[in-house]
């Protein structure tokens, strides 16, 4: 797992002092179906979780997540406010893919990138799709390994400053494939739950 601008995160286990347990996850969602699969599938994360009913550039968070394609193309949905608002953040993407996985980020992987800004600093990138606009099945699980690979980067990540737990203490998160992807928001939300009890385990409480 690779940055950009020279800034890296790898599979090294995170050290730091007294490190959390898990960030702040903010849940996000534009449309009230989302929110209420977010809220219904609140049991199954442990730690500070809490829903957000609005957009993630809302959040005072210092990553934000992107459910890109594999590619790291950033021309629809979620991805376009990202590069609308991160100028050239798309090629920073680009960049990173090829430098780490020659051009193509498999999905269940993702990598992490500075946006340029103060807040939020980063930007984890983890494709739920193979092609940009690919409409994914309903048996799909690329939600819940597009959240893993959030989670491991969080939990294992290695920024050149330090550990991406220590840089990164609230991670802002759309929807997982809800959009052009077609995944029912329930199934994006347990998967997403299931990616967080299987990286930072337990059941827990929605704040």
């Amino acid at each position: 797992m690779t940055a950009d601008s020279g800034t890296h995160a790898g599979h090294g286990e995170a050290v730091s002092p007294d490190p959390p347990r898990t960030p702040e996850l903010v849940l996000c969602a534009v449309d009230e179906p989302l929110a209420e699969a977010w809220t219904s599938a609140a049991a199954g994360f442990a730690g500070s979780v809490r829903v957000h009913r609005g957009s993630v550039l809302d959040i005072a968070a210092q990553a934000v997540v992107s459910p890109a394609n594999s590619y790291g193309w950033m021309r629809g949905g979620i991805d376009a406010v990202y590069a609308r608002a991160f100028p050239g953040i798309e090629q920073s993407v680009r960049s990173a893919v090829l430098a780490s996985y020659g051009g193509e980020l498999p999905i269940g992987e993702s990598v992490i990138v500075p946006t340029g800004e103060p807040e939020p600093a980063w930007l984890i990138s983890a494709p739920t799709m193979r092609e940009p606009g690919e409409r994914l099945p309903a048996d799909t699980v690329h939600p819940y390994l597009a959240a893993r690979a959030v989670f491991l980067q969080w939990r294992r990540g290695q920024l050149d400053s330090g550990p991406v737990a220590s840089a990164v203490r609230t991670i802002a998160m759309p929807g997982l494939g809800t959009g052009v992807g077609g995944v029912a928001p329930a199934t994006c939300a347990r998967q997403v739950a299931a990616a967080w009890q299987e990286v930072f385990g337990g059941g827990g409480h929605l704040r």
